[in-house]
């Protein structure tokens, strides 16, 4: 029974689809031959035509009873189909020849319907191909409004029927890839497609051709298109970058991070998800053009990421050398296992601004907090069974990165050993000569020394201002250690501390302002601010060494270890896997790492019981 309120219902109910619908009965149902069906398609006609001139007359004098638009019809978007069913396009061929019988239509009729069975067939392929959920963007957009040639479209689709991943790119992006259909489908058939993507059955292909997107000349390149689509479409990061630096987790990151943004070396942030690792890169490169880029990947990544993961080193295509950090494994544990909680920092308890008369004991009434604490909030050697496990994500992925990223013509490794104080000045240099990089200047930063322990109660203590008030007047002492190169400030660490400790291994200064430097001279002789001065100091050397003995280090852990043959064969697996590359290239490193051979004999002892 016929639903007005149906779209499907009343698009079978047009006169196109009732003819053709007809036309395909007769011959389905051999019902006799052209006069016969004439008979039938004319009987049709004429009782179409009285039910439009009754529903006109009912309407005019129940304009209550008017049809809803078929656009609003609950069932619209599934109704478009029909519109391509055969039934419905051998009716508008017919209707169409009718309407210019005076101008030869029936003469050309049977190519019309030639016609019209090809696209119906190719629309059929298409369908066939086409995920569920891109149907009726198919029917509605792409035929509607005769946005490509179908005979072209079903060409591309069945050239790459059998490389899922670029079928699957295309229904991803289906929107951009109708809009620049010309574009793509030149670049899908290319023989660059097919031989760096196809023929070696690259799983994220990219929909678009890198060479033309570096190209500024070019209507659509890398400036025009958003980092969020470059992803979505597999585009490689652009070119602009000079090396790949391959993070290991624990060795020496943020030293040799610093170092290279001294040499003027831009590098994206390695944290968060991968999708973030690769925007953040793709942004950089743009943002940075003809300057000295890197691209710096994460030493970590969660099992739930490893699928993004993988897509995001396979769009560093760009043939380049790499420089990796390496040390002692057994050592890269060390920071991890007493690692800072950054999402745990005590922002709220932090006092930056004090005075000679504030509570020393709530100043210093907080707490260091560890990512992975023990009951009483200190480091534990439990943590290493947790990563042995993979609790944390999987912090052992070198391997990973040097099989997935294919482009990589060379790796520079570097021992951690080299990156140290006295060394590292002489590690850059000879870098920058292989790498082309800027020459570092002698900066100092190159000579401190680093501390991971250091560093967790530096963020809890620095920069701490000190406020001295007598009558009107107030006198600020910054302690920081950061050094300051304007003459607006003097450094007056001797008059408040001679603490080797402080002053040499944590590398404290005091800062006072030039101008308040005299009266700062005559103010410390009062015995209260000196008591001040020196329990502060005395309280912030304790607070450095006690938090040291918290530490866990390489002993602890191989002890631990020992203890547990399933964690050692764990380690055995990562490490093994991890180093294969490193032990071919540069044994003599893999050599020099004393808990390693440690570790290693450990092995080889349990093996023997």
């Amino acid at each position: 029974m016929f639903n007005p309120n149906s779209a499907i219902d009343r698009i079978k109910n047009s006169l196109s689809y009732k003819l053709g619908f007809a036309i395909l009965e007769h011959k389905k149902q051999h019902g006799g031959g052209y006069i016969t069906l004439s008979y039938k398609l004319y009987k049709i006609n004429q009782q179409h035509k009285k039910e439009q001139k009754l529903y006109k007359q009912t309407i005019k004098i129940f304009p209550q009873l008017t049809y809803l638009k078929v656009e609003s019809c609950r069932d619209y978007n599934e109704s478009i189909k029909y519109k391509y069913h055969f039934s419905y396009m051998l009716g508008e061929a017919l209707i169409k020849a009718h309407k210019t019988w005076h101008k030869g239509g029936y003469f050309k009729l049977p190519s019309l319907l030639k016609e019209k069975y090809k696209l119906y067939k190719n629309i059929q392929n298409i369908i066939n191909i086409l995920p569920q959920n891109l149907h009726y963007h198919f029917y509605n957009s792409t035929i509607k409004n005769h946005k490509i040639n179908i005979q072209d479209l079903i060409d591309i689709l069945k050239q790459h029927k059998d490389y899922k991943p670029i079928l699957e790119n295309i229904f991803h992006n289906f929107d951009f890839f109708i809009k620049h259909f010309d574009l793509i489908r030149i670049w899908l058939s290319s023989k660059d497609f097919k031989e760096k993507y196809k023929q070696e059955n690259h799983p994220y292909p990219s929909l678009l051709d890198p060479k033309k997107l570096n190209d500024q000349n070019e209507k659509i390149n890398y400036k025009n298109i958003p980092a969020e689509l470059a992803w979505e479409m597999n585009l490689p990061l652009p070119d602009n970058y000079k090396f790949v630096f391959l993070l290991i987790h624990g060795a020496g990151t943020t030293t040799m991070t610093r170092y290279l943004r001294i040499c003027d070396i831009n590098l994206n942030r390695h944290w968060g998800d991968p999708i973030f690792q690769y925007m953040d890169s793709y942004r950089l490169l743009m943002k940075c053009l003809g300057c000295y880029n890197a691209i710096i990947l994460a030493g970590q990544v969660q099992q739930r990421h490893k699928n993004m993961v993988l897509k995001f080193y396979y769009l560093i295509q760009k043939i380049v050398p790499a420089i990796c950090v390496v040390r002692d494994p057994i050592s890269t544990l060390r920071p991890i296992v007493n690692h800072y909680g950054n999402l745990k920092h005590p922002k709220e308890q932090i006092r930056s601004d004090i005075d000679v008369y504030s509570n020393l004991n709530e100043i210093f009434d907080i707490k260091v907090p560890y990512a992975y604490p023990d009951i009483k909030g200190n480091p534990t050697l439990n943590t290493v069974k947790e990563y042995a496990y993979d609790k944390y994500g999987d912090f052992f992925i070198l391997n990973l990165k040097i099989n997935v990223i294919k482009n990589i013509n060379k790796i520079f490794y570097i021992s951690m050993d080299d990156i140290l104080p006295g060394r590292s000045y002489k590690t850059l240099c000879d870098l920058s000569e292989k790498l082309g990089f800027k020459f570092p200047n002698d900066n100092e930063l190159f000579y401190q020394k680093t501390n991971s322990s250091d560093y967790h109660v530096d963020l809890l203590f620095f920069p701490k201002r000190i406020h001295i008030r007598q009558g009107n007047s107030n006198i600020v002492l910054e302690i920081t250690k950061q050094k300051k190169y304007s003459d607006e400030y003097i450094d007056c660490n001797n008059l408040f501390t001679i603490s080797d400790f402080l002053l040499n291994e944590i590398c404290l200064i005091v800062y006072a302002k030039r101008i308040d430097y005299d009266s700062l001279k005559h103010i410390i002789r009062d015995s209260f601010i000196v008591g001040f001065f020196l329990e502060y100091f005395d309280r912030l050397e304790s607070f450095y060494l006690n938090e040291r003995k918290k530490l866990i280090n390489e002993k602890d852990m191989l002890m631990f270890m020992r203890k547990d043959k399933k964690i050692v064969l764990q380690y055995k697996e990562k490490f093994d896997r991890e180093f294969a590359h490193l032990k071919q290239c540069r044994p003599d490193i893999v050599a020099s790492w004393k808990y390693y051979q440690e570790f290693e004999r450990m092995c080889k002892e349990l093996d023997g019981n």
